[in-house]
């Protein structure tokens, strides 16, 4: 199960109604964070959740709308007493941007790690998570993110029997362990069944619409994605800034067949996005308009 929170939605600037694009991921403890636009740290206070036990923080760009809350969540996660390392991903330059930035923010109780994405296209892991981070197409290097929680097969137990194993190394083989044995060798697969649909998040925002994207998305439960302009007549400011209409990314999640989409990265114009979904929705009937503190509860298929 992966608890998401969208806790902002606006682009290039807060307002009063609405902060910068931030997206909060929990599941087993593990807290991931993409994007740290200034409010982000009054989002979480609002939505009830805790800065301190943030495990990672993604970053898409480096514009000041997806980082600049970063010094006060750095300063507000050490003044919790956090002592546990944090890790940080994003394009190339991350550790300067961020130290330049903690000139501000200069002693912290616990270590900062930096990963640092030099490949158009790269797959790591942190926590439960696996993370596949793709470059979109904006004027400065950003990425997109895709999160996946995968699922291995069930447990076999009339296999486990048939070859006489004992039961306490059962939980072993269910971690993907192997098992050394009076001279036989026991592997995951002669007790597991095939792998199950786990649960994937696709988040991409400040791009054009390209192709890649939808293939990177493509099968997602939930695809958050970038909905800048609603007006057409802002479609050819989006082409010049390299941004989205909501529109773009309606044809991005019907193309990648996500179960739902979640607009977001408003423009400060666009006040009401739900006036445009009548005809977003027309072309991916699954849409959302999402509002800061956005929020699903996404559980494996067979989960109650």
């Amino acid at each position: 199960m992966i608890d998401v929170c969208l806790l902002g939605t606006g682009g290039m600037m807060p307002l009063p109604y609405r902060w910068l694009t931030a997206l909060m991921l929990r599941c087993g403890g593990s807290h991931l964070l993409i994007d740290c636009g200034e409010g982000t740290q009054i989002a979480l206070k609002k939505k009830g959740w805790s800065a301190k036990p943030i495990d990672v923080i993604c970053f898409t760009h480096y514009h000041a709308d997806h980082i600049s809350g970063l010094p006060g969540l750095l300063l507000t996660m050490g003044n919790a007493e956090r002592t546990e390392p944090l890790l940080m991903v994003g394009p190339r330059g991350l550790e300067r941007v961020v130290t330049a930035l903690r000139t501000i923010a200069p002693e912290l109780p616990f270590p900062v790690r930096f990963l640092e994405l030099p490949e158009k296209e790269q797959e790591f892991r942190a926590g439960p998570y696996h993370i596949r981070a793709f470059r979109v197409n904006h004027n400065i290097p950003c990425y997109g993110y895709s999160v996946s929680l995968p699922r291995a097969g069930k447990f076999q137990v009339e296999k486990a029997k048939a070859l006489e194993l004992p039961v306490r190394y059962w939980g072993i083989l269910q971690r993907g362990e192997t098992v050394e044995l009076d001279g036989r060798t026991y592997t995951p697969d002669m007790v597991m069944g095939g792998a199950r649909k786990g649960i994937k998040v696709t988040y991409c925002t400040d791009t054009r619409p390209i192709p890649s994207i939808a293939a990177e998305a493509a099968g997602s439960d939930l695809f958050i994605c970038e909905g800048m302009y609603g007006e057409k007549e802002k479609e050819t400011k989006a082409r010049e800034n390299k941004h989205m209409t909501m529109y773009d990314a309606a044809r991005l999640a019907r193309d990648a067949e996500v179960s739902e989409l979640w607009l977001t990265h408003y423009s400060p114009s666009l006040s009401w996005p739900e006036d445009y979904m009548d005809e977003v929705r027309n072309i991916f009937p699954g849409a959302i308009a999402a509002k800061d503190g956005q929020t699903a509860e996404l559980r494996f298929e067979d989960e109650d």
